[in-house]
């Protein structure tokens, strides 16, 4: 018997030697986590970042440009983490056009892309950044514009600013004139997101394509128009990662999952305004995790 206990004292300190091992060698691997080049998508690589490095993990955060880019970039291993707004998985990514509700557009690309890529949805981060078109206050008042339906008549006399991925998504330009027939712009000028509040604020556009968790609205006092087709998708933010990744990462994704149903549009409008006026990325990330009472600063 004495032999015997001493045979499971043995096991049970290996055991815990191996469990041991192998949790710092999973803390001592460096997790990389991905985002795209425009403002609330360097403060979302930050806020996973930061969060996981709260909870004791190695992270190198990655900047690359373009939707197709970082979700291939995900698909291919060189990334473990980005986060992907759901209506541009469905739009973009999987080519859907049918408008669904917010739950079922989630549904969808969470189940499509793990069937389709091996590529998982974690829980939402809680706000919904759709596109909305914005025009200044003297263009809403002088031409009585309320809806996106009511710009089809003045549109050939307007340019719209936009960034380049919108040009050619089918969420974005193309689907949006075939929704509202007739929505056709005197001319359409390409440029970098982070220039075309200010390019519609001192007159060198007449609409600009927005986002609407985008601080830049409330900063110019720009007047949003509604969808009143309902063409945009809804786009709540959203971690995602490979399948095999978070089966053999269980403590990161739970991490992850901490992380969703905090943040809201308001919030959101704030905290980017924040970055888009000189602050770091990471101390947002800081403060929004402080606010929400999930960390506390030491």
């Amino acid at each position: 018997m004495k032999k015997i206990m001493m045979v499971i004292i043995v096991l049970l300190v290996a055991a815990g030697i191996y469990y041991y091992a192998a949790d710092t060698q999973k803390k001592n691997e460096v997790i990389r986590v991905g985002h795209k080049d425009f403002t609330e998508m360097r403060l979302a690589g930050q806020l996973i970042a930061v969060y996981l490095e709260n909870k004791g993990f190695e992270v190198k955060v990655i900047e690359l440009s373009g939707t197709m880019l970082i979700y291939t970039a995900l698909k291919t291993g060189e990334i473990d983490i980005y986060p992907e707004y759901t209506g541009t998985a469905y739009g973009a990514i999987l080519k859907q056009t049918k408008i669904l509700d917010p739950q079922a557009t989630y549904d969808y690309v969470k189940k499509t892309c793990v069937e389709k890529d091996g590529i998982t949805w974690a829980e939402p981060f809680g706000f919904n950044n759709t596109y909305v078109l914005s025009v200044r206050s003297d263009t809403q008042k002088k031409y009585d514009l309320k809806t996106v339906s009511d710009l089809v008549k003045v549109a050939p006399e307007f340019k719209l600013g936009c960034d380049k991925e919108f040009q050619n998504r089918t969420d974005g330009l193309k689907g949006l004139q075939e929704a509202y027939g007739g929505l056709d712009f005197k001319s359409v000028i390409p440029m970098d997101q982070g220039l075309t509040y200010a390019a519609l604020n001192n007159e060198d556009i007449d609409v600009n394509v927005s986002y609407s968790t985008d601080g830049r609205i409330m900063k110019f006092k720009l007047k949003n128009l509604q969808d009143d087709k309902n063409f945009f998708p809804p786009y709540y933010l959203t971690p995602i990662m490979q399948l095999k990744f978070a089966e053999t990462h269980p403590e990161v994704v739970e991490a992850l999952e901490e992380l969703g149903s905090h943040w809201d549009d308001a919030s959101m409008q704030k905290y980017n305004l924040m970055v888009d006026e000189g602050k770091d990325p990471q101390e947002v990330a800081m403060l929004m995790l402080e606010n929400a009472g999930i960390i506390q600063r030491k």
